[in-house]
């Protein structure tokens, strides 16, 4: 009953009973699979002296795993293909299988692997869970469905990595990866039993359809989504190690400051949901991004004063968010006909971005201090920006 007033609230019943059924249980999921993606970065010092390592040998071996999702237009090729409910089921338990092996690992290649098959497995569950949204929203209305799903972001941070990160801080980061492995694999049966087993299938549509190519324009938003991924990961990569080492952070408070750093990106995910499709896609993405550049700014010269400069790193990942969240309809919107692989094509700029920032700010951190990555990833968001202009640009021509 409480599920149910909680659906009518936020979406009447002009959306259709199968997405209002869903939804929720739906981004519980993703909440659960975006926790184990994210719960890395923040704990990276913890994990690099595990395996006796250095931070910027780590961020190394996390851009190889980027590196290799830059594949997933290929990916997307194969969602297209497949029941709605196969993806996401399939992804889910991917996502609580690589959580276990990372968990588990003797090395950090091995951890590396595991890093890497969450990444490739919760990829299919979003491409799923982003195709199913197309199949049963329409794109003028889809900005809202997709800004509810998107809250799992935020709340994979605010939620997830807290209770992983306080198991951590009692035990290891590996008990924080066994906790997410089980709460994803739980959200894996509940998908498998709820979701209709002949949903939209990409198998039924004519090899045209799912080889139809991405407009030329398309490659703006791949070089928006480049640039917006490689901006959050200057702080992703580094936030923690900064915390750990300019304030003498324990992994206990650094699960602290992701509940709050989650908070501020609910925040951005309720409002995009609100307003993207009113204010507009394009134009939504820009603002969040607007607010990212002088955040960036701003935290390079107070990176020493500890209150100022956690508003301020909030702040820059509210601007991520909201452009995230943005951005993300109208990536799947490219190829109409076939959307993972359009998805799958813009989200393979956001894994090379990420690649590029994972080596580059963990070195610049390695050797400058926080404050080069922070001016980093001001830069990204202002390049991504021009990007936006462009396409919209074109778009009205």
């Amino acid at each position: 009953m409480l599920r149910s007033r909680l659906v009518d609230r936020i979406l009447d019943d002009s959306y259709s009973v199968e997405t209002r059924r869903h939804v929720l249980p739906l981004t519980t999921a993703r909440l659960a699979a975006n926790a184990c993606f994210r719960f890395a970065p923040p704990f990276l010092a913890s994990i690099s002296d595990d395996f006796g390592v250095s931070l910027s040998r780590l961020g190394l071996a996390l851009m190889i795993t980027e590196l290799v999702m830059g594949a997933s237009p290929l990916l997307g090729s194969v969602v297209d293909r497949l029941h709605r409910r196969t993806a996401m089921a399939g992804g889910l338990m991917g996502v609580s299988g690589a959580a276990v092996l990372a968990a588990a690992s003797p090395n950090i290649w091995v951890f590396i692997v595991g890093i890497l098959m969450i990444s490739v497995s919760k990829f299919f569950f979003d491409i799923g869970l982003s195709s199913w949204v197309n199949d049963h929203v329409d794109y003028e209305r889809r900005g809202r469905v997709i800004g509810i799903t998107e809250t799992s972001w935020a709340l994979g941070l605010l939620v997830g990595v807290t209770i992983m990160g306080l198991v951590a801080s009692q035990t290891s980061w590996r008990w924080g990866y066994a906790v997410g492995a089980l709460a994803v694999g739980l959200m894996g049966i509940v998908t498998a039993s709820r979701l209709d087993p002949h949903d939209v299938a990409g198998s039924v549509r004519t090899r045209d359809v799912i080889r139809a190519r991405m407009p030329r324009a398309g490659y703006l938003v791949f070089g928006a989504m480049f640039f917006l991924m490689a901006a959050s990961q200057t702080m992703f990569v580094t936030f923690g190690s900064w915390l750990e080492d300019e304030f003498g952070f324990t992994e206990a408070g650094i699960s602290a400051v992701a509940f709050g750093l989650g908070a501020f990106e609910l925040l951005a995910s309720v409002t995009s949901a609100r307003r993207t499709d009113v204010w507009g896609k394009e134009r939504s993405a820009i603002a969040g991004a607007l607010l990212i550049v002088p955040s960036g700014l701003l935290l390079a010269a107070l990176h020493t004063q500890q209150t100022p400069s956690l508003v301020l790193l909030g702040l820059f990942l509210l601007g991520f968010e909201f452009a995230i969240v943005s951005l993300l309809p109208l990536a799947a919107n490219l190829i109409p006909e076939a959307p993972g692989r359009g998805l799958g094509i813009v989200l393979a700029g956001g894994m090379l971005g990420r690649a590029s920032m994972s080596l580059v700010a963990t070195a610049a951190y390695d050797e400058f201090g926080f404050q080069i990555p922070a001016i980093i990833g001001a830069s990204m968001a202002l390049c991504m920006i021009l990007c936006l202009m462009s396409f919209s640009r074109g778009n009205r021509s």
